[in-house]
């Protein structure tokens, strides 16, 4: 009897070291994480940056090393083969205009696990996280409805898409959710990196009495936020908080917890050694959007309160936020 105690204690004490062991390695491995940034790169004061920052928090807080690739001639694909090449544990594929090389490249590569920001993907070495901006837009239509002495106020788009109206029609639904009688115009550049088109587009809504600019625009967008300041008019930003760009005008931004959300990731790659989840949903209850201070302007407590209930009636379901155009495609 005594050598069969003896015999499971034994059995115990092997079996527990080789869990420690496995935990020890696990928590040992450095793993790699590789980005393709979208088509405005590093330095656009938005989406791109808001991404970056997410992996300098993992590699500080967590010691995840990672690596970035831009394609400024819009091969995406090389790239993103390089990354694979490099033998990244997870490959991100930031933005929308990435995923088409995204997919192209995780055909070949089944066995590699990629990550796409911003669209969603079926294939099943592909995991998507997208967001619900048009929840962050809400607020700050509302905010622009708020500050607006004509009743005009604008929102200038980068490039046409469907991921772009969510920025737009949650815009529009909050304007109209605190004034019904505000008028809101839109224009799309064509583009998220041509930072001239988007002030030329500011200049005109400013002659026609916009007082209030939001943007989709990335880069392009940042002309549209100089052009407002050098004009005295108010602005808000997109994805990270913008008022440093120009602080005289910017009253306040959408945040697009990009950062937040690809810190998550790299926490969840650490401790479990791969991505299980299929999609990720980040809206106002997840805090994967916000709003940034507000500046420039002073709310009412009435007004404070407005924006408060609205979102906690989002959260709750009570308000339903438009993300689409309709016939859009």
């Amino acid at each position: 009897m005594k050598k069969i105690t003896i015999a499971i204690m034994i059995i115990a004490i092997f079996l527990a070291g080789c869990s420690g062991q496995s935990t020890t390695e696990q928590a040992e491995k450095e793993y790699k994480i590789g980005i393709m940034l979208s088509d405005s790169g590093l330095g656009d004061e938005s989406f791109n940056d808001s991404a970056f920052q997410g992996l300098e928090q993992a590699r500080d807080e967590l010691g995840v090393l990672f690596d970035y690739k831009e394609a400024p001639d819009g091969n995406y694909e090389e790239k993103i083969t390089e990354l694979v090449e490099e033998k990244y544990d997870l490959i991100i594929g930031l933005g929308f205009s990435v995923k088409d090389a995204l997919e192209s490249v995780a055909k070949q590569y089944p066995e590699q696990q990629f990550l796409l920001i911003d669209e969603q993907s079926e294939l099943e070495n592909i995991v998507s996280l997208t967001f619900k901006e048009q929840e962050g837009s809400f607020l700050v239509g509302m905010v622009a409805a708020m500050a607006s002495k004509t009743g005009k106020i604008g929102f200038v788009g980068g490039v046409d898409t469907p991921l772009i109206h969510h920025f737009e029609m949650g815009y529009i639904d909050g304007a109209k959710h605190y004034n019904p009688e505000i008028e809101i115009v839109t224009e799309y550049v064509g583009s998220f990196d041509d930072a001239e088109a988007g002030s030329a587009i500011a200049a005109d809504f400013i002659k026609n009495d916009v007082d209030f600019l939001y943007h989709a625009a990335g880069f392009s967008g940042f002309g549209m936020i100089k052009k407002a300041e050098e004009a005295g008019v108010f602005a808000a930003g997109v994805d990270s908080d913008q008022f440093f760009i120009a602080e005289k005008a910017v009253v306040t931004s959408m945040l697009k917890n990009v950062n937040t959300a690809v810190f998550q990731i790299a926490q969840t790659l650490q401790e479990e050694g791969s991505i299980s989840e299929k999609s990720y949903l980040f809206g106002l209850s997840e805090e994967g959007v916000g709003l940034a201070p507000i500046r420039n302007i002073t709310l009412t407590a009435e007004q404070q309160a407005a924006i408060e209930k609205a979102q906690e009636e989002i959260v709750s379901g009570k308000i339903t936020v438009t993300s689409e155009k309709e016939n859009s495609q």
